[in-house]
């Protein structure tokens, strides 16, 4: 057997991303975003060492543990885009008082180099963030030649900051593996530009009732193309509105900024007229918390600071938010939380009114993912990197199921890659569930087996008992309707700002009043009710712009 691969780490929920390849006599390791390396330590002692080691990205479930990798083997080869190795750091920022020493050493784009005897390697952008690489190995045995495809983290529509990886490069290559990512599953989800426009909306009505917006996100990616969202977005260009920027977020715009040459044109050109982060001078302001403001120490500075007006602050996702408002404060606070398809619900902080969750696709959705794999044509598809039933999902598709050969490892299983032989595809559980429809005078009733309450994902979707309906072509979808949905149902209908009702008043939240001087106080209201204690939104002198109507705008 020449092709093998072990599954170290694999992606299920929480856990990172550490695949050894096995080529011929070569042992490649792929990404190492797992904590404890002591199971690639085992590995190694029992047999053959580490050739080298491919790094995809620097996001820490890829990347986290290679410094403790490099630390146990010095000599250990590792290799990623120069981006990637001058972004790596910010995942170890206890380590940069020690002046860390840099291990990693970089790899062109689009340049095939030979690391090893027989041994090809070939970078392409992936998308998804700045520097991350999709790998293409090619190992020649005398027998024959074989070819790898590893894509990491890809994605295939541009963001911000990053434009999506050029699939035309990669069309028709026919790798005998392909190991690729399955975050979103078979889901299908609006295009990136509309997603960022629901987003930059919901922060525009916060901040329109007087509301500051904190942004907790991860140090790399996320952070970053929210900032530049919400400069060049149409809803806050020109507005007198303070952006304030926290924790290890704020270091990776500096890298950022020093790695601007790498960036898309349209970047470049941006930074150009302005700069591409810190800028006191064009409207939205963009500032910089101080290390020492938003510690417990220095905690009080911090809220003072940010009591002043209504202001987006984007932070570190692990930052404790009483560093930024007191528990007597959230009424003045909307906290936004990146959604992460497939994983779990903290359902105690959604249940806050002032806590909601957003979507930005940072991967391919299904559709795209299965554009990218009928593009690429390989015999061998190992798919990691998601929920365990997301990923079931795209391996019950009979359009892949009857043209590839597909795998779905969990960790500490190792996977043969037989090239050219018969394949038969093991069995797996079926997610189809028949049931019966009857009609009942005024409402229809659809009735499933108990059995799909099994599915691990039936709990998210009963928890509140209500669905919605909806006809896609020939077929009717359902969907659940979460608690929130069912709390803010209506409450995004358009009103003009200047109309005294209920949807414009500073007491309406959940569909209730909640101004104590009302006779309506804890009834249910419509958004355009009225009461003779209608309190506006906006307070005098300020329009929906969120700027001074006296100001010289």
């Amino acid at each position: 057997m020449e092709l093998e691969c072990l599954a170290l780490g694999v992606g299920h929920h929480d856990e990172g991303i550490c695949l050894l390849m096995r080529m011929g006599t070569h042992r490649i390791l792929l990404d190492c975003g797992i904590d404890d390396i002591s199971p690639l330590l085992k590995e190694t002692e029992e047999k053959s060492p580490l050739d080298l080691v491919l790094v995809s990205h620097a996001h820490p479930d890829h990347a986290k543990g290679l410094l403790s990798l490099n630390q146990k083997f010095p000599n250990l080869p590792i290799y990623a885009s120069e981006v990637t190795a001058r972004l790596l750091p910010l995942n170890w920022v206890e380590w940069e008082s020690q002046s860390l020493s840099p291990f990693c050493q970089t790899l062109p784009e689009n340049t095939p180099i030979e690391l090893k005897k027989g041994l090809t390697v070939q970078l392409y952008p992936a998308g998804h963030l700045p520097g991350a690489s999709a790998f293409l190995i090619t190992y020649k045995s005398p027998q024959r030649t074989y070819t790898l495809l590893w894509t990491g983290d890809f994605f295939l529509s541009n963001s911000r900051l990053v434009e999506g990886l050029p699939l035309g490069e990669l069309r028709g290559i026919k790798p005998d593996v392909l190991i690729i990512e399955g975050n979103y599953g078979t889901a299908r989800y609006p295009h990136r530009r509309q997603l960022e426009n629901q987003f930059a909306e919901r922060i525009y009505q916060a901040l329109a009732q007087q509301k500051s917006v904190l942004l907790p996100t991860p140090a790399l990616g996320l952070g970053q193309e929210l900032l530049m969202l919400l400069r060049s977005h149409h809803y806050f260009t020109g507005k007198d509105l303070d952006i304030w920027v926290d924790g290890t977020v704020a270091r990776g715009c500096d890298i950022y900024i020093e790695l601007l040459p790498h960036f898309p044109t349209s970047v470049q050109n941006f930074a150009q007229h302005q700069p591409l982060f810190w800028d006191e001078r064009v409207r939205p302001r963009v500032r910089r918390l101080s290390p020492t403001e938003a510690r417990s120490q220095s905690v009080g500075v911090a809220r003072s600071r940010l009591r002043e007006n209504p202001c987006i602050v984007i932070t570190d996702e692990t930052t404790p938010w009483d560093h930024y408002f007191t528990p007597e404060e959230t009424q003045k606070w909307l906290v936004l939380l990146p959604q992460k398809p497939g994983g779990k619900r903290e359902s105690e902080l959604l249940s806050q009114e002032w806590v909601e969750t957003y979507l930005l696709a940072e991967h391919c959705d299904g559709p795209g993912t299965n554009q990218f794999i009928h593009n690429v044509r390989p015999q061998h598809i190992i798919f990691v990197h998601g929920s365990p039933t997301y990923l079931a999902d795209l391996t019950n598709l009979d359009e892949l199921r009857n043209r590839y050969q597909l795998h779905t490892p969990i960790s500490g299983t190792l996977v043969e890659l037989p090239i050219g032989d018969t394949f038969v595809q093991p069995v797996i559980p079926d997610t189809q569930y028949q049931g019966e429809i009857a009609e009942f005078g005024m409402e229809v009733a659809i009735s499933l087996p108990n059995a799909i309450t099994a599915e691990p994902r039936w709990a998210n979707f009963a928890d509140t008992g209500l669905v919605e309906a909806r006809w896609q072509g020939e077929e009717l979808v359902l969907r659940a309707l979460s608690q929130r949905e069912i709390l803010t149902q209506g409450s995004d209908r358009p009103y003009p700002s200047d109309l005294e009702c209920c949807a414009n008043c500073q007491h309406y939240r959940g569909q209730r009043c909640w101004n104590q001087l009302s006779a309506l106080f804890g009834f249910k209201v419509t958004p355009d009710g009225f009461c003779p204690v209608f309190e506006s939104i906006r307070p005098s002198g300020f329009n929906w712009e969120g700027e001074s109507e006296s100001e010289d705008t």
